[in-house]
């Protein structure tokens, strides 16, 4: 009975072992590039193949089958199709910023069209290909047996070029991927002679001449952080985005024209995703896409409408759209057959390194070939000179090897020497061949001195790695397409894809809120009825109404000091008759916590806030404190007991605060007096009040001539600031209007100048708009005029300012 070979292995271990195997297979012979030539196996085998064929670049094409089957049958026993794709790649312009395959025929396209199928295309290497090669015929690199041990196949490529770094690679291995960018060939080559020169170089050192990748499709690297960080540590996140601009055309129809788009993005598919953008009302604006690329490069025409905004339709697609990516750097190659992540610096010195060892093994090579050939020219140089002694030896010997011993034995020539007199020709003997045979060995003289000083000198050996480093330059350089911006783009909030535009914000008085474009209002003269404003219904009434553009931010505060933040985009949009939308459905405000203050701003950073609350206390906060005011409202104010805050307004600096209240009375003070508070404090005594009275309005000037009074029964002035003398703070203010039963008391008190419009609301709804300047200019004692004729029970509720400019 034969001896039993089956054994008892735990599986885990099988497994464990087995996938190993597998994983270091798919690394070391299929994912991975080395780190000296750039290429993985099938490139490298597509490429000795193609070498070994003869198909350089100054031959004629033949078929890719023809190369495909070399490939499959000699050095690469796996699919055609991983073959053909491979050598399809190489020869892509938009793929490869160098090419290595020079292709004829269909070889794809940017839009992601296939390359026609290898009987149809023809290929040949490219001339920066060759240079990959050069020397390989010369002992530069270690050759390993195919896979049936027949033929012999390269380890890795001579490499004349730093291939991995100008031509990029990308693979995903087994629990490991690469992905390294192109890169300029001028200012690898640059910095590679600045490493020979300076061997203690530093990134920073290097990054003077390597600014970063350059990608064969252009386009445009933002950030320059992000590229150091990766280069020094292998590991990072580019953002690249498009090349465009604007053209002009006619009747205010511009076009948004792309020229360049990110690495490895498809055009086809990034002009769907625009269009479907379109087709969605997702981006408003567009009115054709065409796409006018041709041989001389990209070009995509986005036709606006007229009038469109070109920043809010840029912001959409840079963020919706591949027009903008994010490219992922990882520096991962084999080294030794070992895959390591490097750094930049690491990869330039192991590539220097790899060429310093082809060069000494070259020199060697050509050393021995040389001392070869000296040594038999000796041979023949003393042959020449008893010519008649060695005819008269081999006419009597009886055979060759008879003839070569006595001439060893009489000249004491070597073996090799001895036979190359034997197979020397006649025609050697002229004069003229003698003259030759002495230039020759003078020339390998010479050589034989120039191979032994190169390897014998390390300078001498990295002077001729410059050399030859800048011969490829010169001949294969070419300028940068990528450009890079030093800063990063600015991060695309929401607002940034909301057109920009003024709006009329109005609040409830039970809180519904709504914004509507300000052209609903049209301007009426001074005394007319007004327009519906919304159907509110009998219980509610319009407390606030603001005009604000979309792009603000929107700090709401209650009464209780309390601020929440909300952006005037994120408003409900509604008609001139709409309700809205309840306020408590947008932001958190507690039952009993009604809205007192609204400011909007753009940035909040370079204001102050002053907060007034109904009994007269001041409070100034910085607007950078309430940066980060939510939905769900951050303290602002501290409110006593008994309290309330009632008005807020921006200071902006060196402004006076005026207090109205109720009854009339107007208080002055410097802003000064009133020092910055935190969010949790108080604040100061700004006014004081008689009984019965109370603040309604806070105002702060800012160069406007008057103040505009508003009372509940439909009156109103402008009264010129000057007539308000600074009394300081505390103060119980001096006389801002004369109020009668008929006039009602003050609701409302703001600055304006002529050209500025209002906005009159009333408890009943209806708002009026018109001019301030058709509002009569009296002394700060008397009464005012009729500003809106009121229904019986209706009273004015709110008023807001137009600035002039902002009207439609």
């Amino acid at each position: 009975m034969p001896e039993s070979r089956i054994f008892s292995v735990p599986i885990e271990e099988e497994m464990q072992s087995s996938y190993l195997d597998y994983a270091m297979s798919v690394i070391v012979g299929r994912a991975l590039p080395d780190v000296r030539d750039g290429l993985k196996p099938v490139h490298r085998r597509i490429l000795y193949a193609m070498h070994e064929i003869g198909l350089h670049h100054n031959r004629p094409y033949k078929k890719s089958a023809t190369v495909v089957g070399e490939v499959l049958g000699k050095y690469h026993p796996h699919g055609d199709a991983a073959v053909y794709d491979t050598l399809v790649r190489m020869a892509q312009d938009f793929s490869m910023r160098y090419p290595l395959i020079d292709g004829q025929g269909n070889f794809g396209s940017i839009d992601g069209d296939a390359a026609a199928a290898y009987r149809y295309t023809e290929a040949r290497l490219s001339k920066i290909a060759e240079e990959l090669l050069r020397d390989i015929d010369k002992d530069t690199v270690d050759f390993v047996p195919n896979f049936d041990e027949k033929l012999k196949e390269p380890v890795v490529l001579p490499a004349g070029f730093p291939n991995l770094l100008a031509n990029g690679s990308s693979g995903i291995a087994v629990g490991m991927a690469t992905n390294i960018p192109p890169h300029n060939l001028n200012e690898l080559i640059d910095a590679l002679i600045y490493i020979i020169d300076n061997p203690d170089a530093e990134l920073d050192d290097i990054m003077k001449f390597i600014k970063g990748p350059d990608f064969p499709t252009g386009a445009i690297i933002m950030g320059v952080e992000n590229i150091r960080k990766a280069y020094e540590t292998g590991n990072g996140s580019i953002i690249v985005e498009s090349a465009y601009h604007i053209e002009e055309g006619k009747r205010g129809k511009n076009s948004i024209v792309i020229t360049e788009i990110p690495y490895q993005v498809n055009k086809a598919s990034l002009i769907m995703e625009i269009a479907a953008l379109v087709k969605t009302g997702k981006v408003v604006g567009i009115s054709d896409i065409r796409d006018e690329s041709n041989r001389d490069g990209i070009r995509i025409v986005l036709e606006l409408k007229q009038g469109a905004q070109i920043r809010v339709i840029l912001n959409k697609l840079l963020l919706k759209t591949k027009l903008r990516t994010s490219y992922g750097i990882n520096l991962l190659a084999l080294v030794d057959g070992v895959p390591r992540r490097l750094s930049l610096l690491e990869m330039l010195k192991l590539y220097l390194e790899h060429r310093r060892v082809v060069v000494e093994r070259r020199s060697r090579f050509l050393l021995e070939r040389a001392e070869r050939r000296a040594h038999i020219i000796e041979g023949l140089r003393k042959a020449l000179d008893h010519i008649d002694e060695i005819i008269n030896i081999i006419r009597s010997s009886k055979d060759v090897p008879t003839a070569k011993a006595k001439l060893i034995k009489r000249f004491e020539f070597s073996e090799e020497q001895a036979q190359a007199i034997l197979d020397m020709k006649l025609s050697r003997l002229t004069g003229l061949e003698r003259k030759a045979l002495e230039e020759e060995y003078t020339k390998l003289i010479q050589e034989i001195e120039r191979l032994k000083s190169i390897l014998g000198s390390k300078a001498i050996l990295d002077t001729v790695v410059k050399e030859e480093l800048e011969r490829i330059k010169k001949e294969f350089g070419d300028p940068r397409r990528t450009r890079i911006m030093k800063s990063l783009p600015e991060k695309l909030e929401e607002r940034d894809l909301i057109r920009e535009e003024d709006v009329v914000v109005t609040i409830t008085h039970n809180g519904w809120i709504k914004r509507m474009p300000l052209s609903t209002y049209r301007a009426q003269g001074r005394g007319g009825r007004g327009v519906l404003g919304m159907d509110q219904g009998e219980d509610d009434f319009v407390q606030r109404v603001f005009v604000a553009s979309t792009h603000d931010r929107m700090l709401i505060f209650t009464n209780r000091g309390i601020c929440y933040g909300i952006d005037v985009f994120e408003l409900p949009e509604g008609s001139r008759v709409s309700r809205g939308k309840p306020i408590l459905q947008l932001i958190n405000i507690p039952k009993g916590e009604q809205v007192r203050g609204v400011v909007c701003e753009r940035d909040l950073k370079d204001i102050y806030i002053i907060m007034v609350t109904r009994n007269g206390t001041v409070k100034k906060l910085r607007g950078g404190d309430l940066k980060n005011a939510h939905r769900g409202g951050i303290r602002a104010m501290g409110v006593v007991e008994g309290d309330e805050l009632i008005d807020v307004s921006v200071l902006r600096g060196g402004e006076d605060i005026i207090l109205v209240t109720r009854n009339g009375m107007v208080v002055r003070f410097p802003e000064a007096q009133v020092r910055p508070m935190g969010r949790s404090a108080k604040g100061v005594r700004g006014a004081k009040l008689r009984k019965g009275d109370h603040i309604v309005s806070v105002i702060i000037p800012n160069g406007e001539p008057h103040i505009l009074f508003i009372t509940e029964n439909g009156y109103g002035k402008r009264t010129p600031v000057d007539e308000f003398r600074k009394i300081g703070r505390g103060g119980m203010g001096v006389i801002g209007i004369k109020l009668s039963e008929k006039t009602g008391r003050v609701v409302d008190a703001i600055s304006s100048k002529d050209d500025d419009q209002l906005i009159i609301i009333t408890t009943g709804g209806k708002i009026l708009r018109m001019k301030v300047k058709e509002t009569r200019i009296a002394h700060r004692s008397a009464s005012g005029v009729k500003m809106i004729n009121l229904l019986e029970g209706d009273r004015v509720a709110d008023v807001a300012r137009i600035p002039a400019g902002e009207e439609d």
